[in-house]
């Protein structure tokens, strides 16, 4: 049986062993994983927790979970502090490129050595943020990264991954919190990653302006990038969406050139 399957029986097993008809909310917790293995007559997974962290970042959840969810909400999971989540029923939100937006070009800047040796998708989308500044370019401030695949935890959630920490600072002296969740073509963007986010800004970084950001590698291998906020419901929301494509110098026109510059400024 492979990896994705025994999980996918376990997290099956456990929302069914909580869920009643008509829930919103299925609170569970990691020995619940333990607890489902033996029901099943499975082996326990090595890392626990990889599990949860699966159907939150990565994959979709079972058929049959999603069969039970009433019609524009979806499940998804959530945490509810140390080793302990739930099930809950949100509005479904895809954050996903929007085909319509223009592309910007910008020179390459990432070095060759690193393009060649990355290893994975996102690991290759992080490279070429930080190496061509896509994330100053995209909020108009000069950021720094302090911290890549930030593991910590907030209160009322528990544990948060957060896959690169920026800080900023604009002409006024301004100080930001830029946490960017980064996603490679096949992957979805999760508003729930996005809430976390802005929970380990209010908790860790409270004095900063946060200003949660998501990138994700298109079809083409383009890039775009997303900036969220909050509505007055709390209530992530979409601020902002560029869409940027590296190339060689010699690729970026005048007539290219001519065109940014007419292009109404946010």
């Amino acid at each position: 049986m492979s990896k994705q399957n025994l999980y996918s029986r376990i997290i099956e097993d456990i929302f069914f062993q909580h869920y009643s008809s008509g829930d919103s909310v299925v609170p569970f917790e990691r020995d619940d994983i333990a607890r489902a293995a033996g029901r099943l007559k499975i082996s326990l997974p090595k890392n626990l927790g990889d599990v949860v962290y699966s159907f939150r970042h990565r994959n979709p959840l079972p058929d049959a979970i999603i069969r039970v969810a009433p019609a524009g909400l979806s499940w998804m999971i959530v945490g509810k502090g140390r080793a302990k989540y739930a099930f809950e029923l949100k509005l479904v939100s895809k954050i996903q490129p929007d085909s319509m937006l223009p592309l910007t070009k910008v020179p390459d800047a990432t070095p060759g050595i690193v393009a060649r040796y990355a290893l994975t998708d996102e690991q290759a989308l992080l490279a070429k943020l930080r190496y061509n500044r896509l994330v100053d370019i995209f909020t108009g401030v000069t950021c720094y990264s302090i911290q890549n695949h930030l593991r910590t935890t907030a209160r009322g959630i528990g544990q948060i991954e957060t896959d690169e920490i920026y800080v900023g600072l604009d002409k006024r002296g301004a100080h930001y919190i830029l946490p960017v969740q980064a996603r490679g073509k096949a992957d979805q963007i999760g508003v729930v990653q996005i809430e976390q986010d802005l929970a380990l800004c209010r908790e860790k970084f409270s004095q900063l302006v946060a200003r949660p950001i998501a990138a994700q590698f298109m079809d083409d291998n383009n890039i775009a990038l997303f900036e969220f906020g909050t509505d007055a419901e709390e209530s992530i929301v979409k601020l902002a969406e560029r869409h940027y494509r590296l190339v060689p110098e010699h690729e970026l026109s005048n007539d290219e050139l001519r065109t940014y510059r007419s292009r109404r400024a946010d």
